[in-house]
């Protein structure tokens, strides 16, 4: 037997919260508090109020304001929490409370509330560049925001491709991704805008676009960019013209902010089914080194594997640290031109390389892991619920986690892709996920 109470309210149609009508006001509560309650919204056929009015449906003239019935159920250690909510939001009706006694409370967890639209999760006015835009003002705009990607757009703003990171290196001479190029100095960044002038956006972004329509379900949404391999979706309205976008980021952030606390109602003796957890989808092919592996083969590593992190770890497994290729660069500052080129996507130079090859050849040899790798990582355990993974890695903005288990042995990486498809299509096939993102 499960301890629960009933909350009952009985008002009219016309009853309101503000401007809203009191039934859609009491929903969003219980939805804001993200607690095991269920609600059941009935409207009568018939009744009488204190003041002698009267509603039927059989008369047309009487049915403008008709009875309505909130019950809410709820388990008993939250009934404060949606009594605090509720006071001073009924100024015309009945509010009543009783026990009730609860054999069992089975629910499912779901990732996407099925309820959700694109045009309540996408970014609004994003940034879009033209086909005539030339490379240097879109890789600009680029280092400068969060995101990397932008919609290329028409005279009518409708969008007729996208152009992304993977664009303007695989196509656009870009030789490191953006992040890196950040942290090169003044003169190698010049180098590189210059050298990326002459080119146009219609020349290198990805078409025709993949929309979405802002009406469409987000379920949609994210189907959609699961089957079409993207991580961002320009989002037109009905007449294709570009409203948004609708990012992988912006579907983490609705999750985080919708998700029921999971483990709360589990703690309730509440039967949750279908969760989902961080050890279904590890990908456990990260390349692993020693803190004694010298930089060099570390920088081989990086180069031949799509994650473009090395983990570290001790004899006995357990994670030390993560050594990506921005560490390099930060780390062999001083060197910087040297690495730079051991890093780019290019082999053509840019400029004089005014490194001493032969001194950065033997500083590589002679570093190890440990002083290059970062550590005080943030980490997930095996056990970590999804949601509790998204809203980890959203809040800290990471796009990869690395997961240890009890002992801090390293376990395997997740990645904002493998999130996005294992709450989208259930529980992932385990070491499967090998979607550079």
């Amino acid at each position: 037997m499960l301890n629960y109470k009933a909350i009952e309210i009985f008002t009219s149609e016309s009853a309101r919260y503000g401007n809203t009508p009191l039934t859609d006001a009491v929903i969003s509560l219980l939805r804001d508090l993200k607690i095991a309650a269920r609600c059941v919204v009935t409207r009568g056929i018939s009744g009488l109020y204190e003041n002698g009015e009267l509603a039927t449906s059989r008369l047309e003239i009487l049915s403008f304001n008709m009875p309505i019935r909130i019950c809410i159920v709820v388990p008993a250690a939250e009934t404060d929490r949606v009594l605090d909510g509720l006071d001073g939001m009924i100024d015309e009706g009945i509010l009543a409370l009783h026990d009730m006694t609860v054999l069992s409370h089975r629910t499912h967890s779901a990732f996407f509330p099925p309820q959700l639209m694109v045009r309540d999760v996408m970014t609004p006015e994003p940034h879009s560049v033209k086909a005539e835009t030339n490379l240097r003002e879109i890789t600009q705009l680029l280092l400068s925001s969060v995101f990397t990607g932008l919609p290329v757009v028409d005279e009518h703003h409708r969008p007729v491709g996208v152009i992304t990171q993977g664009d303007l290196i695989r196509k656009g001479g870009l030789p490191l991704r953006l992040g890196l190029l950040a942290e090169s100095d003044r003169n190698r960044l010049e180098s590189v805008l210059n050298h990326m002038a002459s080119r146009h956006a219609g020349e290198v972004m990805t078409t025709p676009a993949v929309t979405i329509c802002e009406n469409r379900s987000l379920i949609d949404a994210v189907d959609l960019m699961l089957t079409s391999g993207v991580k961002r979706v320009p989002v037109v309205d009905e007449s294709g013209r570009l409203t948004g976008m609708l990012s992988r980021l912006d579907i983490f952030r609705t999750v985080m902010r919708e998700a029921p606390d999971w483990n709360a109602f589990r703690a309730q003796e509440i039967e949750v089914s279908n969760l989902r957890y961080v050890a279904d989808i590890l990908r456990q092919d990260t390349p692993v080194v020693s803190p004694e592996t010298p930089i060099d083969e570390v920088i081989r590593i990086i180069d031949r594997n799509d994650i473009q992190r090395v983990v570290v770890v001790d004899a006995e497994g357990r994670l030390l640290g993560l050594i990506s290729d921005r560490d390099l660069l930060r780390f062999f500052k001083p060197e910087q031109d040297g690495v730079w080129h051991l890093l780019a996507r290019v082999k053509h130079p840019f400029q004089q390389d005014a490194c001493r090859l032969g001194d950065l050849q033997r500083c590589l040899t002679e570093t190890t892991a440990a002083a290059v790798m970062t550590t005080g990582l943030i980490t997930a355990r095996e056990e970590m619920l999804i949601e509790d993974a998204v809203r980890l890695m959203t809040d800290k903005a990471l796009k990869r986690l690395p997961v240890v288990d009890a002992d801090g042995r390293f376990k395997g990486m997740i990645s904002r892709a493998s999130l996005l498809r294992a709450g989208f299509r259930g529980p992932a096939m385990r070491g499967n996920d090998h979607v550079a993102v």
